[in-house]
Formats: C-alpha cells, structure tokens, sequence
C-alpha cells in the first residue's frame, strides 16, 4: 500500500529519523495558516509547497494546461495561497503518472531546509527494500541524490552503494559507518547519517514495509542529516498487524476499479488489452495472459478471484471487467483443486443470470475437479457462453470470438 509523503514522514518522525518538518492542507485558506506556523516555528519567510499525489517527479511534473510545477517555493504568504490555488484541485502530470495525471487534493507546506551556513547543502539518496535474491534486506544509497535512482543505475552505476544485512542478526554498527563513510561524510555529518541510517532501518523493520525511499536525505549546511522526500511502500500482507497504518490508505489515489477490487477481496490490476481475464492464482494469471497473447489477443487484465471462487466472487468480477470499454471478450480461466469446477459453473450461471445482459462473449475453461459437470452446467445454460477443457482450446475459442 502506498501512502502519501507527509504520511511517510510522519511514520520516520515517530521512529526518531529527522524530517523536513511540515503540514498538510487542503484549501488555499489552510496553506497560509500553516505557511504562517512554518515560517514562525523556522524564523523564516521561505518555505516549500509541495503537491501530495502517489507518484514520483512531482518537481518537474506540471499541471495540465499551465506551467506549474508540482513543487514550488513560496516567499510570502501572498505566495503561498496563489501556488495553492493553482495546485488545488487540478491535474499533475508527472513521468510516473503517465498523460492522465492526478488530481492534486492534498499538498505539504514545508520548511525550506536549504538555508546558509558554514557549509553547502549535500543531497543524497537512500532506500531500504528486499533483495529476493539475496533473501534479505538491502540498504541503497547514492551521492546522487534528487535523481531518478534509475538514471543513476544506468549511467554511473559505480555511484550506488548497496548494503545487504544478515536477517539473523539485523543492521550492524560497522556497515552504517561504511553506507555513511562511502557517501564521502566526516566528522559530525558522518555520525548523523549513521544514527539516520539506523532509525530509517528501525522504521522500515518495525512497520512492516516493503520499501522506503528517501530522495533526497539532506545534509544541512549546518550538517543535520533529515529527510526532504519519503516514498513508503506498506506491505499489504501485513496490515493485519498495523490497524493505524491501514488508515493511511487513500482510496482518491487508486484505480477505481482497483478500489472495488479489493473491496470484494480481489486482486485486479488494469491493462491495455481487449481480453477480460479472470483467474484463480497469480500463477494461472500469467500462463493466461500468456497465452491469449500467443494466439494473437491482448490482456485487458488481471484479475485473480481467490481459492474460494463462488457466485458472489465471480459476479464481482465480471462487474468490474464490464467497466472496461476496451474488453472485447471475457476469458475465465479456472482450476479445481479446492473449489470443484461445478460449483464454479453454477456460479458463473447465476452470475451471469444477476449481472442481465452481458453484450460480449464468455470463455470458460475449468480443469480439475468436476470439470466435466461444470462444462454440462455451462453448455446446458443456454447463454452466450462457450465451454473449453483444455487451455489451447479455450484460446482458439477467445480468437475465434474476436474475430
């Protein structure tokens, strides 16, 4: 589950990491007060607008139409509420968005941590994820910090430092010394990144997360190690554990059908094609979407219906494939270990029978237990739905009806 940046900071901020401190707003009205309360808590007039959307890039993303910049400087409070009402409410694009954009509902006024001091503000870059690899945690870091991780990989990848830590014993003193010794800190600058690198870890750890990226960490010219961005990736898996992080989630932020999705316990996940998909198993997902590209379609989904498929799951499912324009053809694609197949196809019936008229054709495979009663109940429904045993057949069917 993704979370917003000031929602990512306020989980470091509880797990002792220094952030760029901050307060979120919703309406012009509230950017000023809080542009005031910064600017008192500072003793500062400058502080930074930034626009709160699940996605990358907002620095140089811009809102359709203008030339508005997803993050801004404010010197004024007069400043402060013309950004806000030209970010409030409209469109940010950004190259992780994609043209569509989001609606900007939320932004951040933040203090402006890049004052003068005795030495020049230094950005870096730091996340902590999984290694499956490796079967461990890794910690990434880079003296690129403000840069796409990615660029940074392609074109110098002897700038990013990779820390991998031994799940049995956790982060050691001496490999946070060696993160902060290779991003080239001394003196009290090196002994402020160790103690961040460590309560970052604590933070990723203790939440259960699956990713933190801070980019960038901030070295402060007065050599404080706090950070500017977060990026915070919740392990849905284990939200059962963290009841007050699942209140996080923003539902505005996500697809819509998405939404509905897991709403009915399914996992969906919209793509470009013209073939509705509907599984059980992400692995079954893979092979299907596989194979309807090989014989010639387009998957317009993922869509994995659980262990427990029944009449009310797959109902729910065929709703939310229906809300795509682009689906041509629905292929159901379904094997019986633990659900038996007839059970399946009388679920499919009824679905089908409660959802009315359905205007594009239905391919349904079922293979395993009681797959050959649940090809009967399909065939003997009388509806626009067409019966496949083995998969290669099923996907001759799904081209044929594209036809």
């Amino acid at each position: 589950m993704n979370i917003h940046e000031y929602q990512g900071k306020e989980i470091l901020s509880k797990f002792g990491v220094r952030i760029q401190r901050g307060i979120v707003a919703e309406t012009p009205e509230q950017a000023v007060l809080a542009y005031k309360e910064i600017a008192t808590m500072t003793n500062s007039k400058f502080a930074v607008v930034k626009s709160q959307i699940h996605a990358g890039g907002r620095g140089k993303g811009k809102i359709v139409g203008t030339e508005q910049r997803g993050v801004q400087l404010a010197k004024s409070a007069e400043d402060v509420k013309t950004i806000a009402g030209n970010l409030l409410k409209n469109v940010l694009v950004t190259h992780q968005t994609g043209e569509e954009g989001k609606v900007v509902n939320k932004i951040l006024i933040a203090e402006d941590a890049y004052y003068p001091g005795d030495s020049e503000p230094k950005e870096f870059y730091m996340s902590i994820l999984l290694d499956r690899n490796k079967a461990c945690n890794v910690i990434m870091a880079s003296t690129e910090g403000g840069m796409d991780i990615e660029e940074v990989a392609e074109h110098s990848p002897e700038k990013i430092i990779k820390e991998w830590i031994d799940p049995r014993v956790g982060l050691q003193g001496f490999q946070a010394r060696k993160v902060a010794a290779k991003l080239g800190l001394s003196g009290t600058a090196n002994k402020e990144m160790v103690k961040f690198i460590f309560s970052l870890y604590k933070a990723y750890e203790e939440t259960d997360s699956s990713m933190f990226e801070i980019n960038p960490v901030l070295k402060t010219s007065d050599d404080k190690i706090l950070a500017v961005d977060a990026k915070v990736n919740l392990d849905d898996n284990a939200l059962f554990r963290h009841k007050d992080l699942l209140e996080l989630r923003d539902k505005a932020e996500e697809d819509p059908m998405e939404v509905e999705a897991s709403d009915n316990d399914l996992n969906y996940v919209k793509l470009d094609g013209n073939v509705g998909c509907m599984v059980n198993g992400a692995g079954l997902a893979m092979a299907t979407m596989d194979i309807i590209k090989l014989y010639g379609g387009e998957p317009a989904n993922f869509l994995d219906v659980g262990g427990g498929a029944n009449a009310q799951t797959v109902e729910a499912g065929f709703r939310i494939i229906l809300k795509d324009p682009n689906v041509k053809a629905i292929f159901v694609n379904i094997f019986g270990g633990i659900v038996r197949c007839d059970r399946v196809a009388t679920g499919i019936v009824e679905a089908y029978k409660s959802i009315g008229e359905i205007h594009v054709p239905i391919v349904v495979r079922l293979q395993g237990t009681n797959a050959e009663e649940g090809a009967s109940i399909i065939n003997a429904s009388g509806l626009k739905v067409f019966s496949a045993v083995k998969l290669k057949d099923a996907a001759e069917l799904v081209k044929q009806v594209l036809a």
